[in-house]
């Protein structure tokens, strides 16, 4: 599989960081605060694949303490850029050693999977955030649905990729944002519920929940399928 980190790069964290918590990413979003009331225990945080610091600055106004990391460089300046008192740090790739063993209440990640080629190195990930994690910890992973490779949204479009609609777990999928005036297209991995629990479960992660957030309608959006198509998944997993 030919695939890249198409985030390390300086116009993506641009882009990246102008996006705000509306249109159908306001979805993946919504239902995130009660979701960590429910199930989380204390409020020392990793936001994993933070990006820009977006979801690290979302977990801080929840009141938790939190780590932002990343692989790409570009999105950590950004991040620091934006945000000079928050925590953001480089990690090297599947270097987790100096996060520390069972330190975190909660890790946090906000589409990092949806960019995380291969099934081995999905699972070798999540084994090393389960270790991160406190005994009573929760990991908290946001991820795309396969139906928003097929559909068009509010924030995205994939009518010029017709060639999604073949794409089987673990193929490239792509997808334009249309919340910003970068067009490239992200390029996605598609992993259907199925191949993501084979996966939590290899790693030893428990399911504790999964939700699919669909706007209500009443919303100062202008939806297109997201009252009746789910183009997120939100599970929350425990050791």
């Amino acid at each position: 599989m030919n695939f890249k980190n198409i985030y390390a790069d300086s116009a993506r964290a641009e882009a990246y960081a102008q996006l705000e918590f509306a249109n159908t990413y306001y979805l993946a979003y919504r239902d995130v605060p009660e979701l960590l009331r429910e199930h989380v225990i204390g409020d020392h945080a990793l936001d994993f694949g933070c990006g820009a610091g977006r979801s690290t600055r979302f977990l801080r106004s929840l009141g938790f303490s939190v780590t932002g990391v990343d692989i790409a460089s570009e999105m950590v300046a950004k991040a620091r850029e934006l945000d000079p008192d928050g925590d953001y740090r480089l990690l090297s790739e599947g270097d987790f050693t100096a996060l520390g063993a069972k330190q975190f209440d909660l890790i946090l990640s906000m589409f990092t999977f949806d960019n995380i080629p291969r099934r081995k190195t999905k699972v070798k990930i999540l084994r090393d955030l389960r270790g991160l994690l406190k005994p009573s910890g929760k990991l908290v992973s946001v991820v795309s649905s396969p139906e928003i490779y097929v559909n068009e949204w509010a924030s995205f479009s994939t009518k010029d990729f017709p060639e999604n609609r073949a794409a089987r777990s673990g193929d490239i999928v792509r997808i334009v944002t249309t919340d910003f005036p970068d067009r490239r297209p992200a390029e996605d991995i598609l992993f259907t519920d199925e191949a993501y629990r084979e996966a939590y479960k290899e790693a030893n992660l428990a399911v504790v929940t999964m939700h699919k957030p669909l706007a209500h309608g009443d919303e100062p959006y202008t939806w297109v399928n997201e009252t009746h198509i789910a183009p997120w998944v939100v599970y929350v997993l425990s050791r």
